[in-house]
Formats: C-alpha cells, structure tokens, sequence
C-alpha cells in the first residue's frame, strides 16, 4: 500500500474523544439488548407518537415472540421477513427473532408484487411480520413464497399483538447467538442489477452502533429521532442498535412527513438525527418551518445522498441547526466515514463536493484507479472508494459471484468516486455508473447539481446524461422549483452557463413536481432517463 494512505492522515483530524481504534464487539447485538434491558429496565426505549414503552416491555414482547417462534420451529438461521412502517412491532420481531438465532430480512412496505416475489424468495423467509394493508395487497405473492407463517400490523386477520399476548415467554426459547452469526439481510436498492441481499452480522453492527455512540457523543440524556425507514441500513444502525446499545429512548412516529417530524421533535425533543438531504430539503421549505423550534436538534447528519454546500447553509439559516455529512452503504452496515461533531464541512475547491468527513476507527480506506483497482491514485486525484474493516460485510446472499466481483485484494469496491486529499478528508464526485461522456469531456452529475442548487428558485435538481446525435450525451438538468418562485429553461442554462465550463453546463432543463426517489430519499437517475 502506498504511504499515502498507510499513514492514515485522518486520524490527527479526529475529535479528542474519538479513540483512533476500537475493540472488536464480544457480545452480539441480542446480548447488548438484553444488558441495557436489565440494567435500564424502566427507561424509555420508544417513544412512539404519545406512547412510551420501556426496556423491560419491549424485551419481555420480544421473549413473547421467540416464544411463539419456538413453537413454529423456527431458530438458527431462518429468515424472518419484517415489512412495517416505522413502528414498534419491527424492534419486537427483530428482537424476538434475534433470540432465536434468526435472521431478519427488512422489506420496504411500499415494495409491488414483483419485488415482494423476489425478496421473499431470494431470501427464503419462512415467517413474515407485516402491515395488514401490505399482506392484503400483496396476498398473491405471498401465497407463492416460501412464507409459512403470517402476523399482521395494525389490523388484519391474525394481529400479531394478539398472538403475542396469547403466548407466555419461555426463556428456553432463547438461543445462544455470537457475534460472528448473521443478524440481518439488508437489500441493495438494486440500481445496478437486481437487489441483492447484503449479509449483516451481529459484530459488523455492534461495532458501528459504539462508532455512533462515540463519533456523536451520545450520553445518557439524548433521544433519537427516527426519521429513516427502519428497514434502511441507517435505520437499522443509527436508530435501533445505538439506542439499544447506548441505552437512550428511540422516537417512532410511522413514517414521515415535515409535520409529523416538527410535532415529534416538538413533544419528545430528541437530540440527534440522520436522514437524506432530500428530507432536510423537505422540512425547511415546509410551510411550518419558521414557527417549528428544532433547538433540541443539535446533532443533524445527512447520507445516504449527495450534499450540495448550498443546503445546510440554507438550512441552519432557517431551522437553525447545523447539517453535517456522513457516508456509509448498506454493504458497511452504515457509516464508513463522517465528520467531526460541530466541526464545519470541508469544500473539495475542484469539485465543488461537500467532503464525507474522515474515516471511522479501524477503517482502512483508499481511492483506487477505476480500471485496474490494483493500483492506488494519489491523494487529489480521483478513482473508486475501497474499503475494509469490522463494520465490512462478509458478502452477498447465496451470490457468490456477485460477492466476488464486489471485493479486490480484500476491499470492497464501494463504486463511488472519490478523492481524498492530504489531511484524509474524502470527497465524493459520484457514482461510477453515473459519468455523462460530452463530446469526449468527463461530466459528473454532482458537480452540475451543486451549481443548480445556488439558483434561489431551485428546490431540488438531477441531473442525467441523454443521447445527443453531435456530443454522443449531452447534460439534461430535472428540476422541482421551490413553491412562489418560477424559472425559465433559459434562465436556468443562463445561470449554470456563467458558473461551469462549457462543456458542463446543462442543454436541456425539464421542470417536475419532485424528483423520483427511493424510499431512502437517493434520486432515481436511473428513472428520468
């Protein structure tokens, strides 16, 4: 390895009370659950729209449920399939199963017949806890998959608080489970192929819930607010197992929305947060915005998508509260890298791309050449982000190939590009897949976005490349106005006209209502082509 990334510039860069390494986890996640619920029995677990439930309730609901998995035979290695909302039924299933020895399989709950066919059966879930809506809705695909046994959320014909309530614990019902098992299969968002299932296990997540509890500096007085879907890698680590791990309240509140979030933030004042930019977007251009009182809110992180600089400037102007980045993927079971707390954000001046932050303890990190990964790029230059460490994933489910293909010399190969430059900051450019080719000219969609987002009329902005019988692609900007302001085709290629190279600027602009997303609040570039 070269020296320049051997030496690990970062690690001066550090907090004071950020070890440079941390200890391998010697428990596993059900393990640290159930050490917080004995010692913390009364203390609020979940605070879930004016409801609070404690430790003590929610492990003894979840010794019901692996109660009741015992008696359907279910233990070491089965799937159990979770599609809710963002509500308490999911931590009761994940932590009955976990007792079990089982792994869950989260399903986004807005996912059609085809996605559901596929997930279920890629997965080989044998028990499915869902929302009454989505096992109505999608009765057929469930009855062709390999789930035999089916709780319903929220109504439905066999309610799963019901079956619960029905079942005293048996503490034979609790099997031993290491750290090394599989917790969790989180699918990929599957832009590249169909999803595929990436393997978590219960040391790759405990090891980053302490990387959160030390990078955020959570004690004993903070909330979090869960604001990602549950069924996300950032909702599964940042929300669950730091609460679990570090013993603070998780607020639930279904799913969001700008006022549902201002009205929970309001009642239970959590303290730390990390959502899509596109979610922090939402909120301040709410209507109630101005009135909302976000004070409590004083550690707000965004990932999951890129950020433009414009925003959290815009941001803490309006709601007062500063937005900090972190980056993760599903695939390093949430964060990988992450600015310092209260630390401001580093610009890349080539790019204009606001850095990720430094890596996480114990992450070894590296940009190689996209080509030939074999071989590094020094520090400015960009290539692909590689990375290993204990919070890496051991693969992808039943895909040996796939898995083979991910991974270089021991590094997963994050398709992302990336530079770092000489004090360890990284910097994303984009997605590997996303290069738009102009007349033989390089243009990454980020750098043309960061440009849009300073027009004072522009809400949201993606940009794609298009077919072009002279410049083989040229730029097409999608564009979503912020409400009262208006714009023309014109004025916007005017604008980006002044402020890039000429190859860069967009040719074509096309106004929308809001750019298509993931449920994760990623835009869908893949869609508007």
């Amino acid at each position: 390895m070269s020296s320049a990334y051997a030496q690990q510039p970062w690690l001066p860069h550090y907090p004071p009370y950020v070890p440079h390494t941390l200890p391998l986890p010697a428990l596993s996640m059900i393990d640290i659950f159930e050490r917080t619920a004995a010692s913390l029995p009364n203390h609020p677990a979940i605070h879930y729209f004016e409801q609070t439930i404690t430790f003590a309730q929610l492990h003894h609901q979840a010794s019901q449920f692996a109660t009741l998995l015992s008696q359907l035979g279910i233990g070491h290695g089965d799937r159990v399939a979770i599609v809710t909302q963002n509500d308490p039924e999911f931590l009761i299933a994940q932590l009955g199963a976990w007792k079990r020895g089982a792994i869950i399989v989260p399903l986004n709950p807005m996912f059609k017949e085809k996605e559901v066919s596929y997930h279920l059966a890629d997965s080989g879930a044998r028990v499915l806890v869902g929302l009454a809506s989505f096992c109505q809705s999608q009765a057929a695909a469930i009855a062709a998959s390999p789930i035999e046994h089916i709780f319903t959320t929220q109504g439905g014909p066999r309610p799963f608080l019901d079956a619960l309530a029905a079942t005293p614990p048996d503490p034979a019902a609790r099997l031993p489970v290491a750290p090394g098992d599989i917790a969790e299969l989180v699918y990929t968002s599957g832009t590249t192929g169909p999803p595929k299932g990436a393997i978590g296990l219960h040391s790759n997540i405990a090891f980053n819930a302490e990387v959160f509890r030390r990078w955020f500096r959570i004690g004993p007085d903070d909330i979090i607010l869960g604001a990602s879907p549950l069924f996300h890698i950032t909702g599964l680590v940042f929300q669950i197992a730091l609460s679990w791990h570090a013993g603070v309240p998780l607020v639930l509140y279904h799913r969001f929305t700008p006022s549902a979030t201002f009205e929970m933030v309001q009642r239970w004042r959590p303290t730390a947060m990390i959502a899509a930019i596109t979610l922090y977007i939402a909120l301040m251009n709410d209507p109630a915005a101005p009135q909302a009182d976000f004070s409590s809110m004083t550690r707000c992180y965004s990932g999951g998508a890129p950020v433009a600089p414009a925003i959290p400037e815009e941001f803490e102007h309006r709601l007062g509260a500063r937005i900090h980045n972190i980056y993760g993927l599903t695939e390093s079971n949430s964060p990988s890298h992450a600015t310092p707390y209260l630390t401001p954000g580093r610009v890349d001046p080539a790019y204009g791309a606001l850095s990720i932050g430094l890596p996480i303890p114990n992450l070894d990190a590296r940009i190689v050449d996209i080509a030939d990964p074999s071989r590094e790029v020094p520090p400015g230059e960009s290539g692909e982000l590689a990375m290993r460490g204990p919070m890496m994933f051991p693969g992808y489910w039943n895909k040996p190939e796939a898995t083979a293909k991910a991974f270089h010399d021991g590094y997963f190969l994050t398709g992302d590009v990336a530079t770092m430059d000489s004090d360890g900051w990284f910097y994303i450019v984009d997605r590997k897949k996303d290069l738009i080719v102009a007349s033989g000219y390089k243009v990454w969609p980020r750098d043309v976005e960061d440009v849009l987002y300073q027009h004072p009329a522009v809400r949201e902005a993606a940009v794609v490349g298009v077919p072009d019988p002279y410049r083989g692609e040229t730029v097409k900007a999608f564009i979503a106005l912020k409400p009262g302001h208006a714009a023309t085709e014109d004025q916007i290629i005017a604008f980006c006209r002044d402020r890039m190279a000429a190859y860069k600027y967009p040719r074509q602009v096309e106004f929308i209502p809001e750019v298509p997303k993931t449920a994760t609040g990623k835009f869908l570039r893949r869609q508007l082509k």
